[in-house]
């Protein structure tokens, strides 16, 4: 990996770590009446993905800063990547497709880091090199 890719994930995993951490906060800060009016769900489901978010958000950037377990950021990505496809049908569905395309990006995001991070491009040369 070039030291330029590198530095492109860490800045994309550096701002979606602080928006899952900010999304994850409120919906674990927020009193549950509040934010079942704004959303249609149940207000412990929604604790549940606040938890989720905040743990996702500390594994996009502690094992890599910390170098302990670096095999996680990739999990947690993926799983926030997760977490937004249902944010994704859910806006879509409450507010159409224009509302939608700010978790989807998000979600694409996410998926990105999962996919760089997680060695596949690695593995995948060393299959094919010819030497």
């Amino acid at each position: 990996m070039t030291k330029r890719m590198n530095f492109t994930l860490w800045t994309v995993q550096w701002i979606l770590a602080l928006l899952f951490l900010f999304a994850g906060g409120m919906k674990l800060i927020l009193p549950i009446a509040e934010m079942t009016r704004q959303m249609p769900l149940r207000g412990l489901f929604l604790r549940f993905i606040g938890v989720a978010e905040v743990l996702g958000a500390a594994g996009l950037i502690l094992p890599g800063l910390l170098r302990v377990r670096p095999g996680l950021t990739p999990l947690a990505a993926a799983g926030l990547a997760i977490v937004m496809i249902g944010a994704t049908v859910l806006t879509f569905a409450s507010a159409g497709a224009g509302q939608s395309s700010i978790p989807l990006a998000v979600g694409l995001l996410a998926g990105w880091v999962a996919w760089q991070r997680s060695g596949i491009f690695k593995r995948r040369e060393q299959c094919f090199s010819t030497s």
